[in-house]
């Protein structure tokens, strides 16, 4: 009985013990010298490249940034509270990577690809390194196909193409991160995919923005990444590359993605902190001397891929936050040398109610007409130089000089076209609504209209070129040109919708 249960017991483990063989790994490992905020020097690698992912005891992560012959500086992932001197850690022979594919859709995720929002883990497809090399200039097509924001005075004026890089700037508090919400919510029915980086934002600040994607059912087609202002700085540096590197994904599978950088201008102050604390030399502003490189190759691999290399785009909404409107300062010159063109939100149009805020006479679009619709085109190819007038106009106006009717007409009809450009925050038109309100405007259909009551005009005009001319609109939609008979149409069908304000059919004075 005895000698059965023996058997029974103590043979399995005999037969594990003799399967199991010793395996000896060899791992080099290195020792904390000190630790400072956010960064750590380490002695003891005799091997080590650089950029290259190292584990400190617990599980914390770090990368190997500064390598000298008796210390490594090392950018530490995370809070570098419970970091000690002579604490251990060991080589992991990779690079920074996060992990991509359809599964990171709809999820809230740190830099290093860990979940945020309590959904459960990530199923990722596979990993790719968070640094890439930008796509060379013979894999790249010309950016040709617009990518509508629904809002006006960016549509009409400063024009976005899918792949092309538009900086976004101004004072605090101006509207910048409402825009880039604004393209990302109007990306329901395109398919494009949206990206949202926070970086060195605050909490409250990223659930307002995560609040808005959700509303709007936006959260199923678009990757929330945030490095809040309570990371680590290196964290804070990661973010954007993490992000793009989500993004070249779905680029590289012939998908069209849109990806927002906000802001870059905490990124830069996140670096310049690293930097100072690695003990590398400062420059102008104490930024280090490679702060624009940081900037341009990241933006350089937003890009739209020719055909046979996947004809996929990735356009790049970096935002930036200046100064007391000082455009001309250190990171705000830098991006707008590497960016195809800005939007520039004033703070006094901002204060006088212009909102958006968008200074139309200070923001470009690099890329231009060559993006718009050929009816868009046909009715704002003229806005930016006729406001830019209306604007001097007014100027002089305030004198008061006398003025002569063309220009008192001039002035009248400014005033109107300023109206129009008004929208409401997450109020996204289509463009052929965009087409009938300039429209409208430009040809002095709302000239006899008191300017407080020009929204109401405008709501009226739209909807009756919707309701009564759908295959003009369909055609606009469609890329087709807009003809003289479909232009004298839209401007008959507004007229009739503005006489008829009363309901009763009559014929007023236009």
């Amino acid at each position: 009985m005895l000698e059965t249960l023996r058997d029974t017991l103590f043979d399995p483990l005999d037969t594990a013990l003799e399967n199991v063989r010793p395996r000896l790994e060899a791992t080099e490992v290195a020792h904390v010298l000190s630790v400072g905020n956010g960064v750590a020097q380490v002695a003891g690698f005799t091997d080590l490249h650089a950029n290259e992912l190292v584990a400190f005891e617990g599980g914390l992560m770090g990368i190997a940034s500064n390598l000298r012959e008796d210390r490594v500086g090392v950018i530490v992932l995370g809070n570098t509270g419970h970091l000690r001197p002579g604490d251990r850690l060991h080589r992991t022979e990779r690079v920074v990577d996060v992990p991509v594919g359809e599964a990171l859709l709809g999820r809230v995720l740190d830099p290093l690809g860990r979940p945020l929002d309590d959904a459960g883990a990530v199923e990722a497809e596979a990993r790719m390194p968070v640094e890439r090399t930008a796509p060379p200039i013979m894999h790249r097509d010309p950016v040709n196909v617009p990518l509508q924001t629904g809002i006006k005075a960016v549509d009409a004026a400063i024009p976005i193409g899918r792949g092309q890089r538009e900086l976004i700037l101004g004072d605090r508090q101006t509207g910048k991160t409402a825009i880039a919400v604004d393209a990302i919510l109007n990306q329901t029915d395109t398919g494009v995919i949206s990206i949202y980086c926070a970086i060195g934002q605050r909490a409250s600040a990223v659930a307002r923005v995560l609040r808005s994607l959700r509303d709007h059912d936006a959260m199923a087609r678009t990757i929330v990444v945030v490095a809040s202002s309570q990371d680590a700085p290196g964290l804070q540096f990661v973010a954007p590359y993490a992000a793009t590197t989500m993004a070249e994904h779905f680029m590289a599978q012939g998908r069209d993605v849109l990806i927002v950088y906000d802001d870059l201008t905490r990124h830069a102050r996140a670096y310049r902190e690293l930097s100072l604390l690695l003990r590398r030399p400062p420059g102008r502003e104490a930024y280090p001397g490679d702060i624009f490189y940081i900037h341009s190759r990241l933006l350089e691999r937003a890009t739209h891929l020719r055909e046979k290399h996947g004809g996929g785009s990735l356009t790049a909404l970096p935002v930036i936050e200046t100064q007391a409107q000082n455009i001309s300062a250190y990171i705000p010159t830098n991006l707008i040398s590497i960016t195809d063109g800005q939007i520039y939100l004033s703070p006094d149009l901002f204060e006088k109610g212009q909102l958006p805020a968008v200074d139309v006479g200070a923001s470009v679009s690099r890329v231009g007409g060559k993006v718009q619709l050929p009816a868009f085109r046909a009715v704002a190819g003229n806005l930016r130089l006729m406001y830019s007038q209306f604007e001097e106009l007014e100027t002089f106006a305030r004198f008061g000089t006398q003025m002569d009717d063309e220009t008192r007409r001039k002035l009248t009809r400014g005033l109107r076209v300023r109206e129009v450009l008004k929208q409401r925050e997450q109020h996204h038109l289509a463009v052929p609504e965009q087409i009938a309100a300039l429209l409208a405007a430009t040809e002095g259909l709302f000239d006899h209209i008191k300017p407080n009551d020009v929204a109401e005009a405008e709501e009226r005009v739209q909807h009756a070129v919707r309701d009564r001319c759908p295959d003009i609109c369909e055609a606009i939609e469609a890329g087709e040109k807009l003809t003289e008979d479909h232009r004298g149409a839209l401007i008959e069908t507004m007229r009739a919708a503005l006489d008829d304000t009363d309901g009763d059919g009559g014929d007023a004075d236009a």
